[in-house]
């Protein structure tokens, strides 16, 4: 997308970023691919299970930034997928990352990436200038037990762009089958021979995302900025274009205004409508993007598409589903999975990275065939505190504590050995429980503590992503079985 970031990595190098964004200096190339950071793992949730999903934005925790473009599928045994941008100055290679959880979405964990470098035939096909300093935009779909990864390549502010194509039989690393094969190119920009009434017109070739009519024909959405989104017919098994494409490719969406900032296209059936998502305005500008999803549906894949007021999508029509809200800033880059949508967005509470890009979900309603969101912001407040706990060896020591916030928050415990001078994720299990009244309470057990745990402490942080609370610790204590002392 023309809007593409121009700064931001790993939080291992937020530091430099910032700098480099204050001197205006280019990123440094990478000597290499590197490992994903070390991490500790946060305690799954067992919340996700037992606890129905509401209608509205749903808390994430674990390692969900830099997520640019998230593209979500949720596999079959039950494992949730993102994958999005790649990083600057091919950091880690600079191709498309992969992040997973397996807890319905909760907890994230960052799963490397799709391939150690950007495709050779990707160089050579930029080798007259500046070479694409990562992939963009994935798209991922599954269609008769392969799985398709769509990807961009570009110059930024260029439309001097192409979309090109992934496969594989299995989202699973650790599957002996694993593996991604490049498949090449699908389309590339600019393209000619699409109006034979304009013959300038054409779209920029990134973005893309992949929906199937009534009929299970594949097509493929794309466009950012220029003359905006296009629809164009697809083949399977190969997952590219149909022959003589060009003449049957639709233009969907275009807003006739200065610039035209409309981008990362999307398209779901439901109820005998399709419903195509796009991203208004302006990026990965931080506390200043302006970027929102907005919204429009069709009884044909081909269009129009209009608005809630009836307004058609070519010419200015959209009805806003998502914008700035909270400590949400600038929401967009969408995929649509089922009823949830992802996007990434800028964290106004992140003062010291406010242009990396953050993962977020939200679970949509539906209101007389239009999908709804719920914006509402209540940052977290505890309704109930943990207490100090004493138990015999081996026995096992509960605690609980509940607070409210809306998206509902997420708990995650913490424990320290140092009198609270350092914290590392606890070593519990976890179960939650919803109140009528949206009350959320986390109970954490240690199933069997020892001697050698007495003394230690326990916090739990409950967090959204408008902000987060923490509790005061309370203490472990131990005692030794009768006749035994302390080890």
């Amino acid at each position: 997308m023309t809007s593409r970031p121009t700064l931001w990595s790993r939080p291992a190098s937020i530091v430099a970023v910032l700098a480099l964004a204050l001197t205006g200096a280019a990123l440094p190339a990478s000597a290499g691919p590197k490992d994903p950071p070390a991490q500790a793992s946060l305690t799954r949730q067992s919340a996700a299970g037992s606890l129905d999903d509401l209608v509205g934005g749903k808390s994430v925790v674990g390692e969900t930034t830099p997520v640019h473009d998230p593209a979500l599928i949720i596999d079959d045994d039950g494992t949730w997928y993102v994958y999005s941008t790649g990083l600057l100055a091919r950091e880690n290679g600079g191709t498309i990352q992969i992040w997973s959880s397996e807890d319905e979405g909760t907890t994230w964990q960052y799963s490397g990436t799709v391939w150690d470098e950007i495709p050779g035939w990707i160089d050579e096909r930029y080798s007259d200038g500046a070479l694409p300093e990562n992939l963009w935009a994935p798209e991922i779909y599954e269609n008769d037990g392969t799985y398709y990864l769509y990807y961009s390549a570009s110059r930024f502010g260029t439309n001097d762009s192409l979309t090109a194509l992934a496969t594989n039989t299995t989202l699973d690393p650790e599957d002996p089958d694993y593996a991604w094969v490049d498949q090449g190119v699908v389309v590339e920009s600019s393209a000619t021979g699409i109006d034979p009434a304009n013959p300038d017109k054409t779209f920029n070739a990134i973005d893309a995302g992949i929906v199937e009519d009534e009929d299970g024909r594949p097509w493929m959405s794309i466009g950012s900025f220029w003359y905006g989104i296009f629809l164009i017919p697809l083949e399977w098994p190969s997952g590219k274009p149909v022959e003589d494409w060009q003449s049957q490719t639709v233009n969907l969406a275009d807003r006739f205004i200065p610039g035209n900032p409309i981008e990362a296209p999307y398209i779901t059936h439901r109820d005998g409508y399709y419903y195509l998502f796009t991203s208004f305005d302006f990026c990965c500008r931080g506390a200043d993007s302006t970027y929102k999803i907005a919204v429009g549906r069709s009884e044909s894949i081909t269009g129009p598409f209009l608005d809630r007021e009836g307004r058609d999508m070519v010419g200015g029509g959209g009805t806003v589903l998502m914008k700035s809200h909270g400590a949400m800033n600038g929401l967009g880059g969408q995929s649509v999975f089922g009823d949830y949508l992802a996007f990434h967005y800028y964290d106004r509470n992140n003062a010291a990275a406010p242009y990396i890009p953050t993962l977020g979900l939200q679970k949509m309603g539906w209101e007389d065939g239009w999908p709804t969101v719920d914006q509402t912001v209540e940052v977290p407040e505890l309704a109930s505190l943990p207490a100090d706990v004493a138990v015999r060896d081996g026995h096992k020591a509960r605690l609980a504590a509940s607070a409210v916030g809306t998206p509902e928050p997420v708990a995650v415990w913490e424990s320290s050995d140092d009198d609270g001078v350092t914290w590392r994720p606890a070593d519990v299990t976890q179960r939650a429980e919803r109140d009528d009244d949206g009350t959320y309470t986390s109970t954490a057990e240690v199933k069997k503590a020892r001697t050698a745990d007495d003394g230690r402490l326990f916090r739990v942080t409950f967090s959204n992503a408008h902000g987060a609370v923490t509790t005061e610790p309370v203490e472990l204590t131990v005692e030794a079985k009768p006749g035994k002392g302390r080890t």
